[in-house]
C-alpha cells in the first residue's frame, strides 16, 4: 500500500492513460496515522466539500470538488456506475443538491482507498430554474483533474486548540416569542389543525475569532457518540456541520431501515438520577405519544412502498451526552419499483422534525419561526446503486467565520409547555455549545415573570 503523497501520483499516472469507457480510478494507501482523516480535510482548498463518519464509525469520508452536480436525484442517480456515490442531501424545504466529487479518500474500517470519478461524456441537469432538464456536454478535463489533485495538500497542519470567547449570543425567538409560539400551536392542536408540530430555534454566536468548522466537529466526534458526523459546504467560510444521532434511511438493494426517533428527557451525571430520568422517559405517557405519532407516520408512509415491514414492539431508550432519548427501529424489503428519490420525497421531512399531519405542520412552522432552516433538520448523506444512507441533520450548526449559529427543535403536543420545551432546546443545543463553552449548563434565560414561572414549575421538574 501507499503513503498518500505517492498514492496521489499513482493516480494521476492512471488518469493520464485512462480510456474513455473508465468511470471511477482507485489506489489502495496506508492508514493516515500520522493525522485525522478531518484534520486531512480541513486543510484542503476544493469545494464543494462534504466529510461523513458512520455513526458505527465504520465509515469514513471526505468528498472534494465535482465532476457535476444536480438538483434530481433521480437525474443524479442515471450518473452513476456501480462503485461512484452521489453526495448532498435535501434541505428542510426539499432543497436538493447533490454532486458527484472529483476526489474522494475513503476509510472502510481499516482499508483506505484514494479515488477519482470520471464524469460521463454528457449529463442531464435541471435548468436554473427548475422548469425542466437541459443536456449539458461533461467530456471530462483530464487536465482539470489533474490539477485538483495536485492543489491536494499533505500532510496536514497541526489544528489549534479549540479555544475560543463567544462576545455576543441571541436565540430566535427569544423565550417570549417562544412562549407565544408554543401556545398558538398548542391552541392549533386543540382546534385539531394538527396533532404536532416541531418548532424550532436558532441560537447566534459570535466569536472572537473565525471558527474551523473540522475542528469543531473533530471534537464533538470526541464526546458525542452513536452519531453521524457531517461536515457540509458549497463554498469557503460557509460550513454546515452535525452530530446527529438520527438516521432517516438506510438502503441496501431493498432492505430498508429506518426509525423513529422522538421523546426526550434529560441525563444526569448521577448514575441513579440518570436511571430515574430513563425510566421516566420510557413511561410518561407525553413522550411515549410523541413518538408513537412518528412511528405511526412512518408506517403509513412505507406500508405501500414495501412488500414486508415490521417496527420493533418497544422503544429502546438512546442514551446521548445531554439528552435520552426513545427509539423504535422499523425494517422492511422495498418493492422492485420504489427508488432512493421516492423515499426521501415521502420520509423527508418525518413527523420527528415537521409535524403530523405534514402539511398543517409545515404551514405553521413557515408562517411563524422567525427564521429559515435551511439544512437544519434537512437530510443529508449518499446515494449508490446498491447502497443509499442519509440522516436527518439535527444537533447541527452553521459556522460563518466569526458567526456560529446552533438549532435546535422540540415537538408540540398535548402536555407541552413552553419551558419544559426551551429546556429541551436549550440540552439540545449543548451538544455542540459545550464544544465552545465548556462549562455552559442548561439555562432557561427567560423574560417572564413570577407567577408566569410557578406555573409551569411540576412540570419543569418531571423534564
Amino acid at each position: 500500500m501507499l503513503i498518500l503523497a505517492t498514492a496521489i501520483k499513482a493516480l494521476q499516472q492512471l488518469i493520464i492513460h485512462a480510456q474513455p469507457e473508465q468511470t471511477r480510478l482507485s489506489v489502495e494507501l496506508q492508514p493516515l496515522h500520522a493525522t485525522d482523516l478531518i484534520e486531512w480535510f480541513d486543510a484542503q482548498i476544493l469545494f464543494p466539500q462534504f466529510y461523513w463518519q458512520s455513526r458505527d464509525c465504520d465509515e469514513e469520508v471526505v468528498a472534494l470538488g465535482q465532476c457535476c452536480h444536480f438538483h434530481d436525484l433521480d437525474t443524479a442517480k442515471n450518473q452513476l456506475n456501480e462503485q461512484q456515490r452521489i453526495w448532498g442531501g435535501c434541505a428542510f424545504s426539499h432543497q436538493d443538491y447533490y454532486f458527484l466529487p472529483q476526489i474522494e479518500l475513503t476509510r472502510k474500517n481499516s482499508r483506505w482507498q484514494l479515488s477519482v470519478n470520471l464524469p460521463a461524456h454528457s449529463v442531464n441537469v435541471h435548468d436554473g430554474d427548475g422548469d425542466g432538464i437541459k443536456s449539458t456536454q461533461q467530456a471530462y478535463d483530464k487536465a482539470a483533474l489533474l490539477e485538483s489533485l495536485a492543489h491536494l495538500i499533505t500532510p496536514a497542519p497541526t489544528p489549534l486548540p479549540l479555544s475560543y470567547k463567544i462576545e455576543a449570543r441571541s436565540h430566535y425567538p427569544e423565550f417570549n416569542q417562544w412562549s407565544h409560539l408554543v401556545t398558538k400551536a398548542l391552541n392549533a392542536i386543540e382546534q385539531q389543525d394538527f396533532d404536532k408540530v416541531v418548532l424550532a430555534r436558532k441560537t447566534k454566536l459570535t466569536l472572537n475569532r473565525p471558527l474551523s468548522a473540522a475542528q469543531f466537529l473533530q471534537q464533538s466526534r470526541l464526546v458525542n457518540q452513536q452519531c453521524y458526523h457531517f461536515i457540509f459546504a458549497l463554498q469557503a467560510n460557509d460550513y454546515f456541520v452535525g452530530s446527529t444521532p438520527e438516521l432517516l434511511f438506510s438502503r441496501k438493494q431493498r432492505q430498508l431501515d429506518t426509525e423513529a426517533l422522538a421523546g426526550t428527557a434529560a441525563r444526569s451525571d448521577d448514575a441513579a438520577e440518570d436511571r430515574g430520568l430513563a425510566h421516566w422517559l420510557l413511561h410518561d405517557s407525553k413522550n411515549r405519544y410523541e413518538n408513537s405519532l412518528v412511528v405511526g407516520d412512518l408506517m403509513a408512509r412505507l406500508d405501500p412502498r414495501c412488500d414486508s415491514l415490521q417496527v420493533s414492539v418497544q422503544p429502546e431508550l438512546v442514551k446521548l451526552r445531554k439528552v435520552q432519548h426513545l427509539k423504535h427501529h422499523i425494517s422492511g424489503t422495498l418493492t422492485t419499483d420504489v427508488d432512493d428519490a421516492e423515499l426521501l420525497a415521502n420520509l423527508q421531512p418525518t413527523a420527528a422534525v415537521a409535524g403530523l399531519p405534514r402539511q398543517p405542520a409545515l404551514n405553521f412552522i413557515v408562517n411563524n419561526e422567525p427564521f429559515l432552516r435551511g439544512w437544519y433538520s434537512g437530510a443529508l448523506g449518499y446515494v449508490g446503486l446498491q447502497q443509499s444512507e442519509f440522516c436527518v441533520a439535527i444537533r447541527s450548526a452553521r459556522i460563518l467565520g466569526h458567526e456560529v449559529q446552533l438549532f435546535s427543535g422540540a415537538g408540540i403536543v398535548p402536555g407541552s409547555n413552553p419551558v419544559s420545551e426551551w429546556q429541551e432546546l436549550e440540552r439540545k443545543t449543548a451538544t455542540l455549545l459545550t464544544l465552545l463553552e465548556p462549562d455552559s449548563t442548561v439555562n432557561c434565560n427567560m423574560d417572564c415573570d413570577d407567577i408566569r414561572l410557578n406555573a409551569f414549575v411540576p412540570e419543569l421538574q418531571r423534564a
